[in-house]
């Protein structure tokens, strides 16, 4: 639909979108979203009154500033989240974009704000990632999965990643050591241990990942099965998971930041991480590029592009 260009706040910048990239969120939200996600992400249920903006990572030029603006002007390129990335125009905090690196395009910089934050702040933080560890990428392929192979990498970690047939070539292009089809193995079944997992998919049970952890390994948990019962029973059962042994069990929602935005930009400018991108829709096919999405094959990120 049309609506008027939005107008920032005080503290808010106006984006001239050029390029955003789509979230299982946005397809979650849009389907009318488990309670439990609307409260996490703080995104009320749509309605028809109040269909919301959907879209959050964007990627575009500075349009205009809030009065408080302090890091940005008219013209600058720049990435983040915002709310309504699917649009000409989105409104923006400050606090949630970063410049834009100069050989980086509109939409591999879109690519990266939730998948790329998930992949580092997942590694990170909750799996405490250390050089010369064993860590295993379930769901490499995917939006998230292809930029923790590489931020794996560059944390100097052997990382092994789970895709299907098509995708094996892809992932250990982008740095895997070692491929796993699950299409042909059960990586929950084999004879490797890891130090940690990170699971972007949650088609594993888990007992089944607390297996194939080393001893004080740790499984990070960031991809939600579409059945909200599983979603809700992986999430409060984590703790007690945990209490059973020396092998621990997080869930994790990335908390966007500009430290970590800046510092995915610089891997990426230096060449460290280049975000997978799947298929470019325009603006006008939106909804397709949603329903593309959803349907769970995509290799890496899928992209809105507007001129």
């Amino acid at each position: 639909m049309d609506v008027e260009k939005p107008v920032p706040r005080d503290d808010e910048v106006l984006i001239k979108v050029r390029a955003a990239s789509v979230n299982p969120l946005d397809w979650r939200l849009m389907r009318g979203a488990p309670l439990i996600v609307c409260l996490l992400f703080r995104v009320p249920k749509p309605t028809s009154a109040r269909p919301g903006r959907p879209g959050r990572d964007v990627a575009g030029q500075v349009e205009a500033v809030g009065r408080k603006v302090a890091q940005f002007e008219p013209g600058d390129e720049v990435f983040g989240v915002c709310q309504g990335a699917f649009a000409e125009y989105a409104c923006a905090s400050e606090s949630r974009l970063v410049p834009k690196p100069a050989n980086v395009t509109f939409e591999q910089a879109a690519c990266v704000p939730v998948a790329g934050l998930s992949a580092l702040q997942g590694l990170r933080d909750k799996g405490r990632i250390q050089p010369g560890q064993k860590v295993l990428i379930n769901g490499a392929a995917g939006g998230v999965g292809t930029f923790a192979v590489q931020i794996a990498k560059s944390f100097g970690a052997a990382v092994s990643g789970v895709c299907s047939t098509r995708n094996v070539e892809m992932v250990r292009s982008a740095g895997a050591d070692r491929v796993v089809d699950y299409t042909q193995q059960d990586f929950t079944k084999g004879e490797q241990r890891y130090d940690l997992i990170l699971d972007c998919v949650g088609n594993h049970s888990l007992s089944a990942l607390r297996r194939v952890l080393n001893p004080n390994g740790v499984c990070v948990m960031v991809g939600a099965p579409k059945n909200p019962v599983r979603f809700l029973a992986r999430a409060l059962t984590a703790p007690a998971w945990s209490a059973l042994g020396s092998r621990k069990f997080a869930f994790f929602i990335a908390k966007i930041n500009q430290r970590d935005l800046t510092l995915i930009g610089d891997l990426m400018e230096s060449g460290k991480v280049t975000p997978v991108i799947d298929r470019t829709y325009k603006l006008s096919e939106t909804s397709e590029a949603i329903r593309y999405l959803e349907e769970g094959h995509a290799r890496g990120k899928v992209i809105i592009r507007l001129q």
